[in-house]
């Protein structure tokens, strides 16, 4: 008998906008010792049909309008809040998306271990701890008795990404159900994750529920796959028969849609437009009495010829971000130099910057949070314009539709706030933001890290149409390889502060150098024969 039993789910929301469907009459089977892959793109009902099972939608405006999930001969779906509150993190268990917003800031990483323990097994605080400490060592954290009295924010994304496992494994769970565990991660350290969590699951014997828009993860991981699109089943088989030989036209196309192999590019003459000269930027470490310093870039020199795509790729604390905000000016920089069409910009006042910055441009992460939640679609494109001369009272209208029409945003939208709109269309509102005042640089710092397969693709092409017809220099900041591989001329490496290799992508991914590079190219999630 399978340990959880799906049948005919269909779950509704009802809201002021009329009523949306979000799981339509889902079935599916999850056995022990097996791991079940739900892939599908934002919006597709993967992680509400999960969070339906343990009653974690809000209701309202939330439904569960029919079906069973039998858990062991129960029923989770008719079982009442109490029934569930004995079966979540006891006997099901969840990994969340995001550590940071799951774990507790206030409470050190122990207390929060040890809290289900106490409540679900009514063991003693000491027992408690030394089982919290054995688990912390069990997957993988360092130096357990120093890091168990830290906090949250002491971690790395990787170590806090471990400490959530640890916390849904604590009660020893029959079925685990991980959302997106990896999503933010490096590939090193996604690699590691996906690792622990196969090994833990063939230990336990425990089945697993892996919710993912990766699918080069899911198909390195997942027994069975199941394929989701709008609230609905599309194909479910083995992995291997899914990846190898899809019978869907959807599911060919999700496969299609993962960068795979190196943009044909026209050649990139020597004509810098960007000279970085032993650059340094560091920052007082506020966690050390002594005065120290965390350098997050430390002597580095490259240069950015005009007209190409650079890429810049490292883990997380390698200091590409970093380069990417001292080149223009948003850190402060400690030494060296950095050159724009000749002109060092380290030392330059504020009002000396001004003039320049119409012509230096960055893409943000997380266009949510670099979109000013109050302004529509047209204030955001319309203020840079405004501000740096580039249009006038008279012609902003014309100007601002026609850099929608650039970026791939539907005119009758020009009234919409940033809440209104998709993932993948905020970046593109940001995007159209960075070249509305026709900039000769732009920085991407990991503008397509969190988004969909097929809107990833969008992204990239559009990128790389913008780059060819308005002339544009871009650095490419970036965890995932398989993307700065489809979309960069050159790559550098950083590790630790430091320029470890640099050279032509194609040439790089084929015959990497450095230890450390080949490492980092090694751990790249692939479908087999997709590579």
């Amino acid at each position: 008998m399978a340990l959880l039993e799906v049948n005919n789910l269909t779950v509704r929301f009802y809201t002021r906008d009329g009523v949306t469907t979000a799981v339509d009459n889902v079935s599916f089977n999850v056995d022990r010792g097996q791991i079940l892959g739900i892939v599908g793109e934002s919006g597709s009902g993967k992680s509400v049909c999960c969070y339906s099972l343990l009653n974690l939608i809000p209701q309202p405006p939330g439904k569960i309008e029919s079906g069973t999930a039998n858990f062991e001969g129960v029923d989770l779906l008719a079982s009442s809040e109490a029934e569930l509150r004995a079966i979540r993190g006891d006997d099901v268990a969840m990994i969340f998306q995001d550590p940071m917003t799951s774990l507790n800031p206030f409470l050190t990483i122990g207390e929060q271990l040890i809290e289900p323990l106490i409540f679900h097994r009514n063991y003693k605080r000491s027992q408690a701890r030394v089982r919290a400490k054995e688990l912390l060592d069990e997957v993988g954290i360092q130096q357990v008795a120093e890091r168990f009295d830290s906090y949250p924010h002491e971690f790395s994304g990787g170590m806090r990404q471990r400490v959530m496992i640890a916390m849904a494994l604590i009660n020893e769970p029959k079925l685990l159900i991980a959302d997106e565990p990896t999503t933010a991660l490096d590939v090193t350290i996604q690699a590691q994750i996906l690792e622990l969590i196969a090994e833990l699951q063939k230990k336990r014997n425990i089945g697993v529920i892996f919710i993912s828009h990766d699918l080069g993860v899911v198909a390195n991981i997942a027994d069975n796959v199941l394929v989701m699109k709008e609230g609905k089943v599309v194909e479910s088989g083995t992995a291997k028969q899914l990846f190898s030989a899809p019978k869907e036209e959807y599911t060919r196309q999700l496969i299609d849609s993962i960068p795979s192999g190196s943009r044909q590019s026209d050649g990139v003459k020597k004509d810098p437009i960007i000279q970085v000269r032993d650059l340094h930027t560091w920052f007082k470490d506020r966690n050390s009495g002594k005065g120290e310093y965390i350098k997050a870039v430390n002597g580095v020199t490259f240069d950015i010829q005009r007209g190409e795509i650079l890429g810049l790729v490292g883990e997380s604390g390698s200091g590409k971000s970093t380069i990417g905000r001292s080149i223009l000016k948003l850190v402060p920089v400690t030494a060296g130099e950095v050159l724009y069409q000749g002109q060092n910009l380290v030392g330059l006042e504020r009002a000396q910057m001004k003039p320049l910055r119409r012509q230096l441009q960055m893409i943000f992460q997380d266009p949510y949070a670099s979109l000013n939640p109050r302004m529509t679609v047209y204030d955001a494109l319309a203020e840079p314009m405004l501000y740096h001369g580039v249009a006038t009272a008279k012609d902003i209208d014309q100007k601002v539709l026609t850099l929608m029409d650039d970026v791939g945003l539907e005119r009758r939208y020009i009234r919409k706030y940033p809440h209104e709109f998709s993932g993948g269309q905020r970046q593109r509102i940001a995007i159209g933001r960075a070249i509305a005042c026709n900039p000769g640089f732009l920085v991407a710092d990991e503008p397509v890290s969190a988004l969909d397969v097929t809107i990833q693709a969008q992204i990239l092409d559009l990128l790389i149409e913008l780059v060819k017809n308005r002339n544009l220099t871009m650095l490419f900041i970036s965890h995932d390889l398989s993307v700065v591989r489809y979309l960069c001329d050159r790559t550098l490496v950083m590790q630790r502060g430091e320029l470890v290799e640099q050279g032509d992508t194609d040439k790089m991914f084929t015959a990497a150098e450095m230890p450390y590079t080949r490492e980092l190219l090694g751990a790249i999630p692939q479908i087999p024969g997709h590579e």
